[in-house]
């Protein structure tokens, strides 16, 4: 595994006012934060504000700029934990701040937020792409999990001895918001429900979308969604329920989840007497929609027990996806999903936006059956050769030749 990864930047918008921007933590230092500098090969560790100071800007030039439409400009990266590619457009660049303690003895770093309207970037067209390259593998993905940008990003991996073997997650094409947005009118239309109050306009931007909130984040824009998954628990918790006979029943009565780790596939039923669902011993209470949108609490919160702790995202992916009454084995095939209401839309309508389908648009999108077609919009290698990553969607493309 390498020390340092190429990383090939390529501007696929109309303007050549584009930048990107390289953070995470630097394994081979410390895990202290880390950017790359304008020039692409830099390395600058933010240091920590004086005095206790607060929200202070950074002390290097971090915008590395991506030159005009089609150009694309190399870069290298070491050894990074919790990467992130970040990207803007427009003459209006994204702002990193500084707090004191951070990893390393470094700042701790304020990052841009599309969910605090007086953040200094509420109103830039900014995306980014998750990464880590460690002594194992290099890992990318593109994340729909908080919102959907105006700025698609796709991701190539060429693999060092691989014998030329090429993984590709397409995105978006440049009109991507657009059909997403369009696609949470049109739901917002047919169920009563706020989907399109989830889209953000841009500010004097003539009623142009800016970006669309995921509904996990519904309440940064005043948007709430309580209750809309309680009437697929309880179809749930029907079906499982010891010694029920029902309507939905065909066949076996038990829930069955494929762990996909140790404990192998278990079996769950609804306790009659605490109205729990026991699952390979395990006991859940009735999730409630804050529960299955942000998939990380209530009885979805990880704890001490691995077989837990690999029965949740599966558990958890099953209801996003609103295949947990009619299917009783998880994970599940993708036909299965999105299949019946109620249902995250916003999850429907991001994977038939995408090229290909592929990208995270919830917490745990990589729940997928053994064998199964990936989800989520992810390449991964323990021998990476040179990673590009094409922002703006532009000549987006699905397959396999290197962009």
């Amino acid at each position: 595994m390498p020390d340092s990864l190429t990383i090939h930047l390529v501007n696929r918008t109309t303007t050549p006012l584009v930048f990107a921007y390289i953070t995470g933590l630097a394994i081979q230092s410390n895990s202290a934060r880390v950017f790359l500098q304008s020039d692409g090969h830099t390395l600058h560790y933010p240091p920590s504000p004086p005095d206790g100071q607060i929200l202070q800007p950074l002390t290097a030039p971090v915008a590395i700029p991506l030159g005009p439409p089609g150009n694309t400009v190399a870069v290298t990266i070491p050894q990074i934990a919790g990467g992130r590619i970040w990207f803007s457009r427009g003459e209006r660049q994204l702002v990193f701040l500084r707090n004191p303690g951070g990893p390393g003895g470094g700042a701790a770093l304020v990052e841009p937020s599309v969910l605090n309207p007086s953040d200094p970037n509420a109103d830039v067209d900014f995306a980014f792409c998750e990464f880590t390259l460690n002594g194992d593998q290099l890992f990318a993905n593109i994340s729909y999990v908080d919102f959907v940008s105006r700025l698609p990003v796709a991701l190539t991996l060429a693999e060092r001895d691989g014998g030329g073997k090429v993984q590709h997650v397409a995105g978006m094409g440049a009109d991507g918001l657009e059909r997403v947005c369009e696609g949470l009118r049109a739901q917002a239309e047919k169920d009563g429900r706020p989907w399109d109050r989830l889209i953000v306009q841009q500010k004097g931007g003539e009623g142009r979308p800016l970006r669309a909130l995921s509904p996990t984040h519904g309440g940064a824009v005043g948007v709430g969604f309580e209750g809309y998954f309680e009437g697929l628990v309880e179809r749930a918790w029907e079906r499982y329920r010891e010694g029920h006979r029902g309507l939905f029943h065909r066949g076996s009565e038990k829930l069955r989840i494929n762990t996909q780790a140790a404990a192998g596939v278990v079996d769950g039923h609804v306790d009659k007497g605490t109205d729990e669902l026991v699952v390979g011993g395990e006991r859940f209470a009735k999730p409630t929609t804050a529960d299955i949108l942000g998939c990380n609490s209530g009885p979805f919160t990880t704890g001490p027990s691995p077989t837990r702790n690999a029965i949740i995202p599966r558990l958890a992916a099953a209801f996003q996806r609103s295949c947990i009454v009619d299917v009783a084995e998880h994970p599940s095939h993708p036909d299965t999903f999105y299949k019946c209401e109620p249902t995250n839309h916003y999850a429907r309508i991001v994977h038939e936006c995408n090229l290909d389908g592929k990208g995270y648009a919830f917490a745990y999108d990589d729940v997928q059956m053994d064998g199964g077609e990936d989800q989520s919009g992810k390449v991964n290698a323990g021998d990476p050769e040179v990673l590009v990553v094409e922002v703006g969607g532009e000549e987006a493309y699905v397959g396999d030749r290197m962009g």
